[in-house]
């Protein structure tokens, strides 16, 4: 059977406002390199004028000195972001890792890696599929869960059912690290993600090395060439992105970026308050072709039947499973309602 909009789906939404562009007229955007290292316009957000990559340059180039990152709150902005504070705080942790592990070191530790696994595959079901978060703190909430053992939290989650493992591995506001990465990886069969704040491809080859299959990707976080060129790196060593967004504007870019999934967000980066309903505004833009993924705001089943009346492929869930009393149990009661009859018109 024939997969059904978003809104036919939902029912009677109407969508009022820019309509999706015809299936075939998106396009990825002119590489910067080839539009020079001048300033490029970004949406809402005046020019950006960031490192460009020198012509003939490497891709892992991209991001070693340290470039601007885009970021729609900098710009007159009256405080840095939330966003911003942690990407300096990243940008740091970065620094002292490629002091200590060189580019060359980290492909040869990927080459001896397990294969990727397929995530656009891993996260394609009849139904709902559920991604499960190993994460013991956050910017909103503080301290969620020690997690002395992140290996055996994420056997719990595949013996639930989980179809992806994502791995919280920034330190500083998150409490991750890549040995969580590692120990995951030792443990499960499970596709995992690395969910980071990525603005190298260092840090993707990072992701590879210590046996991530998928990358996270913020659109927020970076300008146009530095999100298409992490994509195109991504892909090309095994890595599958799984791309953020938070509001119309990102999913254009995304769509024009190559993205093959994207996730939409539902906290906002101002203030890190949820609002389910921005999954709802915000899908009927992403093409039928990509998986769409409902990140933030899923306490139970219910919330993840309301993510897939509004068109979610997926959902992301991390605070309410290390918080619970049994998260396999969790886990397993939202792997069931995703697989519900009911959910499965029209996907596949």
């Amino acid at each position: 059977m024939a997969r059904k909009a978003p809104a036919d789906r939902a029912g009677t939404r109407l969508v009022v406002g820019r309509g999706r562009r015809p299936a075939g007229l998106h396009r990825r955007p002119e590489s910067a390199v080839r539009l020079g290292a001048g300033a490029l316009k970004c949406p809402g957000s005046g020019t950006w004028r960031g490192r460009m990559r020198t012509p003939g340059a490497p891709a892992d180039t991209i991001g070693t000195a340290d470039p601007v990152p885009y970021s729609p709150f900098r710009k007159g902005a009256a405080r840095v972001s939330v966003l911003d504070e942690i990407i300096d705080g990243v940008r740091a942790d970065l620094a002292e890792r490629q002091a200590r592990v060189s580019l060359d070191e980290l492909k040869e530790r990927a080459a001896r890696a397990p294969q990727a696994k397929d995530g656009v595959a891993a996260l394609r079901g009849e139904g709902v599929t559920v991604i499960c978060e190993v994460k013991r703190s956050s910017p909103s909430k503080g301290a969620l869960a020690a997690i002395a053992d992140p290996a055996a939290l994420a056997a719990d989650y595949e013996a639930g059912g989980a179809s992806v493992i994502s791995v919280l591995t920034e330190e500083r506001r998150f409490g991750g690290s890549l040995a969580d990465l590692e120990a995951v990886r030792a443990k499960v069969d499970t596709p995992i993600l690395r969910k980071d704040f990525i603005v190298t491809s260092y840090q993707l080859w990072e992701a590879r090395a210590y046996g991530a299959d998928l990358a996270l990707l913020i659109v927020a976080a970076l300008d146009e060439e530095a999100l298409v060129s992490l994509i195109e790196r991504a892909e090309s060593i095994g890595l599958t992105p799984l791309v953020e967004v938070h509001d119309e504007e990102e999913v254009e870019r995304a769509v024009d970026a190559g993205a093959k999934i994207i996730g939409v967000n539902a906290r906002n980066l101002k203030d890190l308050k949820v609002d389910r309903s921005t999954f709802e505004r915000v899908a009927p833009e992403i093409p039928d072709h990509i998986v769409k993924v409902a990140e933030s705001g899923v306490r139970g089943p219910h919330d993840l039947i309301a993510y897939a009346n509004a068109g979610a492929d997926a959902v992301l869930v991390g605070e309410s499973l290390v918080t619970g009393r049994d998260p396999r149990a969790a886990v397993a009661d939202l792997v069931a309602a995703g697989a519900h009859p009911a959910l499965r018109h029209g996907r596949g």
